[in-house]
């Protein structure tokens, strides 16, 4: 795999991560009972995004790993899809 490739599988990887992360830990100014005068009740008191681009880094990381170790040693080849998960047409057996 080629570095370009790496880095955008990595950040593409890394951008569903950071919107799986994002709501951890969220409480709204409706639910602490502080709304700021022109602001959405929903919106989020204290977002702590630090911490949730690092935990987005941390588990994108470990995703990316685990794709990289099952592309680098061969675990799931094309050859091996098809023959479990092949094309079925009515008629064949």
């Amino acid at each position: 795999m080629s570095k370009a490739t790496s880095i955008a599988l990595f950040f593409l990887i890394w951008w569903v991560v950071l919107f799986a992360v994002l709501p951890w830990g969220v409480r709204s100014q409706h639910e602490g009972g502080e709304v700021a005068p022109g602001t959405d009740p929903g919106a989020p008191v204290i977002p702590k995004l630090g911490r949730k681009l690092a935990w987005t880094t941390l588990v994108a990381g470990l995703i990316f790993a685990a794709f990289y170790i099952v592309y680098a040693q061969h675990l799931v080849t094309i050859d091996g899809l098809t023959a479990h998960f092949g094309p079925h047409f009515v008629g064949q057996d």
